[in-house]
């Protein structure tokens, strides 16, 4: 069994001093309790380390090798130490962020690049998710957060606001809409209304489609063929219009363009975390708070 490294690290000090009464001093123990331990330690090792006489202390061979060997050795360890205290204390690992391709636009590639530039002893991963399956995630520990655009219904899990946008529609550019700064709610719902599946998303695709409950004659809805639409003809030849958030402003295809709705609430991005955080939790929880307030995302 190895030594204890208190003695070691003692032994180390009068090793130096070749005099247990300046190495007390040094350690800050009193004589006899120095006596004690290198006895110890010299049980524990099986041979002597030291030669002593009233007036002075050498080492011996093993005593000499031990003082050169043992230096590198506790530095390694202390390295170890560290190395599991920053570990438990979020600074070292893996993370894992999925995010929600809405979320994908601005806020996750903010938000992971911040991790990234603060926490150096992290390797930050991100993939995109479906939304249902996100809260689910996080509460089953296969990834460590989330963002999800709205406040998507989870157990497990605490939601913290990250981000409030404006909520608008992409349209085409030769749109007659297009022409105005911001579109009434009423004008956008004479025409068809293009809403990803529902099953995508259905708390962001409820309050899209809850905007325009009160307009007459009620708005036809229309959902694309598949989950995800790159070619989006229906937008381009100006025949519907997709309510979205602000963040379609700063990512729009070729041909399309965004525009407010006047008087629509926002829609909200949410950082999902465990319902019990650990260090790294409540790290990605300061990183976020930092760049929800640098970025502006939540206006007073």
């Amino acid at each position: 069994m190895a030594p204890d490294t208190v003695s070691l690290r003692y032994f180390l000090v009068l090793a130096k001093e070749l005099n247990f009464t300046r190495a007390a001093a040094r350690i800050g123990i009193a004589q006899p309790a120095l006596s004690a331990r290198m006895r110890r330690l010299e049980t524990e090792l099986g041979t002597a380390l030291l030669v002593r006489n009233t007036r002075s202390v050498a080492l011996t061979t093993a005593g000499a090798a031990l003082a050169e060997s043992a230096p590198p050795a506790l530095a390694a360890l202390d390295r170890a130490w560290d190395t599991a205290r920053s570990a438990a204390a979020g600074q070292l690992g893996t993370l894992r962020i999925g995010y929600s391709l809405s979320a994908g636009a601005g806020t996750a590639p903010a938000l992971v690049d911040r991790l990234i530039r603060d926490n150096s002893g992290l390797q930050v991963g991100a993939v995109p998710m479906a939304t249902p399956e996100i809260s689910p995630a996080v509460a089953d520990g296969r990834i460590d957060a989330g963002i999800t655009r709205g406040e998507q219904p989870g157990r497990g899990v605490r939601r913290f606001l990250l981000r409030r946008t404006r909520i608008g529609v992409q349209l085409a550019q030769h749109h007659p809409l297009a022409e105005h700064p911001e579109i009434e709610i009423a004008d956008a719902a004479a025409y068809p209304l293009r809403l990803p599946d529902r099953a995508a998303n259905p708390a962001i695709h409820d309050q899209l489609s809850a905007l325009f409950q009160n307009t007459r004659p009620h708005p036809r809805f229309r959902t694309p063929a598949v989950s995800f639409d790159l070619s989006q003809h229906d937008l381009r030849d100006g025949l519907t219009l997709a309510p979205a958030g602000e963040a379609a402003a700063t990512t729009q295809p070729a041909g399309l363009t965004w525009r407010p709705l006047r008087d629509a609430p926002s829609l909200t991005f949410h950082l999902v975390l465990p319902r019990e955080p650990s260090p790294l939790h409540r790290r990605i929880r300061a990183a976020a708070r930092t760049l929800a307030h640098e970025l502006h995302w939540l206006p007073a």
